[in-house]
């Protein structure tokens, strides 16, 4: 893209998904995560009715007489978006490429967050980390994720979706919102799924073209692997071939349902072709 196309594209999703993020979206997202755990405030005398897990005991041992820890409500979090730049995302067969999709839910995820006066921050992964944008609040930090996604380099490379969250949980220690978006093409180690669901509140997006799920009858097809590079001719006029392709890709999606249902983790399954906002809604409902 030309820096003019970009800088197009950036506004024309922050016109969509901040009158979606703000019709329908914000007000879940609030109410879902106005924040989590207690951070400390101050100490103060003892009174009456104080509860006693609440006494600060080096105070009162050297005032010889009791005070307790007055604690507040955390109400800042984080969230961290990490997106899948594996070349398998730059495709589609709708009106927008996976990429553009993304780079959308991503804009609707952050402009909740900054009307929750949250940090937003963003991972950019395919078979190793490629960059980390630090959290940061604002609507120019929001248009800046955007754009680093509409415009980085898709890669033909396996994507490893643990390698990502492995990076993400060394540098981030502090409880976040951790939204994944991928494709899910290529295998991962299962045991990252529980144990960043453990330390972080995790949602898997699976991003799917309709042409990932099933193939049209075209006749003889060469098809290519946008990561591997792996070639292969196929028959596609053969009803057993679509088949049996259909039924792999349907075992692979309940694969991954079952993954992220034992690790106590959300997953969703999403069509580029299909309202995001209307899951997102349910979601942070539901939260």
């Amino acid at each position: 893209m030309q820096i003019k196309d970009i800088v197009k594209k950036v506004k024309q999703i922050e016109i969509r998904t901040r009158r979606k993020t703000e019709a329908t979206l914000m007000g879940q997202y609030h109410s879902a995560f106005k924040g989590q755990g207690m951070t400390f405030a101050e100490v103060r005398p003892y009174q009456f009715g104080d509860e006693i897990r609440r006494i600060d005991w080096n105070k009162t041992a050297r005032f010889r007489e009791p005070f307790v820890k007055v604690m507040e409500e955390e109400r800042e979090l984080t969230m961290m978006i990490l997106v899948d730049i594996s070349a398998s995302m730059d495709y589609g067969t709708k009106t927008r490429l996976k990429r553009e999709y993304v780079a959308e839910i991503a804009a609707s995820l952050g402009f909740s967050a900054a009307g929750n006066n949250d940090k937003v921050g963003l991972i950019l992964f395919a078979d190793k980390v490629y960059k980390v944008i630090p959290p940061q609040k604002g609507r120019k930090h929001i248009l800046s994720l955007v754009s680093q996604i509409l415009t980085a380099d898709y890669v033909p490379v396996v994507s490893k979706v643990d390698k990502a969250l492995e990076y993400m949980m060394g540098i981030f220690k502090r409880k976040s919102l951790v939204f994944l978006l991928s494709d899910f093409e290529d295998e991962y180690d299962s045991k990252i799924l529980r144990v960043a669901s453990k330390k972080h509140q995790l949602l898997g997006m699976r991003i799917f073209d309709e042409k990932d799920n099933e193939i049209p009858d075209v006749g003889y097809a060469l098809l290519n692997d946008a990561e591997t590079g792996k070639q292969i001719w196929v028959n596609t006029s053969s009803a057993r071939w679509r088949y049996t392709f259909a039924e792999a890709q349907k075992q692979k999606q309940r694969n991954l349902e079952e993954d992220f249902a034992n690790s106590s983790a959300e997953f969703m399954n999403i069509n580029t072709g299909e309202d995001y906002s209307k899951l997102l809604y349910n979601y942070f409902q539901k939260k």
